[in-house]
This record gives C-alpha cells, sequence and structure tokens, in this order.
C-alpha cells in the first residue's frame, strides 16, 4: 500500500473541498433560480386568473430564467395583448415569448358549476364594497341586511326603516364594479331602526367625523363606482365641506361623483365647481 506524502494529501484534500464548494453553490443557485421561476408563474397565473378578460381561458406560463413563455388559446388579439402585458410586468421577467393563438372561433372551456379562484375573489370584492358603501353612508341607519354575490349577481336581503332607504341600498349595489344584476329582497321593517348592522355610533351621537376620515370615504366611494373615473377626481376635505376636483367625461358623471361624496357620513356639503367635463 503506496503512502501519500502529507503535503500531497493536503492539496488533493483542498481540492476536493473547494470540488464541493463549487457544486454546493451551484446547487444553491439552482434552488433559488427554480424558486424565482415559481414565484413567477404563480404571480402571472393569479394575475389571469383575477383578470375578468383571461380567467375564463385555458393559459399556460412557464418561466425560465427570466424569459416567460405564454401558450393556450384566446379568442381576440386584445386578450393575447393583454396576458404579454401582465407577464413583462412581473419583477424579474426580463423577456417574453408570447405563444397564445388567436382564435375566433375558440370555445371557452366547459368547466360545470366549479368556480374558479378570480371568480371567488372577484364576488368577494362585491361584497365587500357594497357594504362599506352602505355602512359609509349618512342615509344607511336603520338598515340591517345581507348581501350576497355569486359571479357579479347580487342579493340583498333583510330589513330596512323606509322605502327611500330600500331604494338607495339597491342604488348604491348597481352602482359597483363588477355588478351584473341586483336583486332587491329587502322588506320595509320598523324593527329595522332599532337593530341596525350598519349604524355609526359616532354619526348616530352627532360627534364631528374627521376630516381625513370623510375624504378617504369619498375617494374609495369614487373608486368602487363603476361610472365615476374616480382615479380622476381629486377630494379634499375642510371642517366637513368636501371640494371635488378633476375631469370627468359628463356632467351625469359629474352629479353622480357629487351625490356619492355628499352620501358620506359627516359630509356637510359638496363644491365640485372644479370638476370639469
Amino acid at each position: 500500500m503506496k503512502i501519500l506524502p502529507a503535503k500531497l494529501l493536503l492539496v488533493s484534500a483542498m481540492a476536493l473541498a473547494l470540488s464541493c464548494t463549487a457544486v454546493y453553490a451551484d446547487d444553491k443557485v439552482s434552488a433559488q433560480e427554480a424558486l424565482n421561476n415559481a414565484r413567477q408563474e404563480a404571480q402571472i397565473h393569479t394575475t389571469f386568473a383575477l383578470s375578468p378578460y383571461l380567467r375564463a381561458h385555458d393559459l399556460k406560463v412557464q418561466v425560465r430564467d427570466g424569459k416567460a413563455v405564454l401558450s393556450g388559446y384566446v379568442a381576440e388579439e386584445v386578450n393575447k395583448e393583454l396576458a404579454g402585458a401582465i407577464a413583462s410586468g412581473v419583477e424579474g421577467v426580463k423577456s417574453l415569448d408570447n405563444q397564445i393563438v388567436v382564435d375566433a372561433n375558440y370555445q371557452q372551456p366547459n368547466r360545470g358549476k366549479q368556480r374558479g379562484y378570480g371568480e371567488v375573489v372577484s364576488d368577494a370584492s362585491i361584497n365587500a364594497a357594497i357594504k362599506s358603501k352602505l355602512i359609509w353612508s349618512k342615509y344607511a341607519d336603520g338598515m340591517d341586511l345581507t348581501v350576497t354575490t355569486e359571479d357579479g349577481h347580487v342579493v340583498l336581503a333583510g330589513n330596512v326603516a323606509t322605502a327611500e332607504t330600500k331604494q338607495l341600498a339597491e342604488k348604491l349595489a348597481r352602482d359597483t364594479h363588477g355588478v351584473r344584476s341586483v336583486k332587491n329582497q329587502l322588506k320595509i321593517s320598523d324593527k329595522a331602526v332599532n337593530g341596525s348592522n350598519y349604524r355609526n355610533a359616532d354619526a348616530a351621537s352627532g360627534t364631528m367625523m374627521a376630516d381625513s376620515w370623510i375624504t378617504t370615504k369619498v375617494k374609495s366611494s369614487l373608486l368602487y363606482s363603476r361610472n365615476v373615473s374616480g382615479f380622476d377626481i381629486g377630494v379634499n376635505t375642510d371642517k366637513g365641506i368636501v371640494t371635488l376636483d378633476g375631469t370627468v367625461s359628463s356632467g351625469a358623471e359629474k352629479a353622480l361623483a357629487t351625490e356619492l361624496a355628499h352620501n358620506i357620513r359627516g359630509v356637510k356639503s359638496v363644491d365640485a365647481s372644479k370638476v370639469i367635463f
């Protein structure tokens, strides 16, 4: 048996250690890249699922080393462009190979009664928006109702104090992004006045609402509206007086923006003279 010199053994051991370190480093980089690829694919898939224009399509996504490859079928070119824009906008995606085929005769896959992730999230968002608008409304006292949404179809059920309140609830629901229809099953009842789920204690007791709170709720109400371009309207509140400014498409949109602002608790008056169209 041949005995290797100590110096040679030391050099061999160092070489082996360096080799193992290099392999470990390569494995570590590969694992990190795989994690990044999976994260980017998941983000693109989730955004597709949330998009009302893409969620019904059977699209596939693969990301490797910063390159996103899209495949599948859509009925219109604009949907292919939208999918590409979504994928390109994900952090870490450096290039795009959009292989999605545009087929005017494409038939969306039949999923039966199974509801997709995007549909569930959209319905939950609609519910939250309607409930929020009712809570914020100065005219919502006396409401004791429930809001349910399925595939954009809203059902209002429960009790309200007056016919005007019933109409208000339906109007606020109809003017919400994503709502396809509203079934108003609210009943007018004296019982609603004493058991409201939507009564704001501060407003009911006459406490002045903070200007910052009013501004936030007015902005949110405008953004939730399907008939108002909320991003184009600025909101400022001073001692309960709300001032709106910006650009809208018509006098009807300006009137609706004014009405939505005036509807918020704590608002004394609304100045929309700076809103132009």
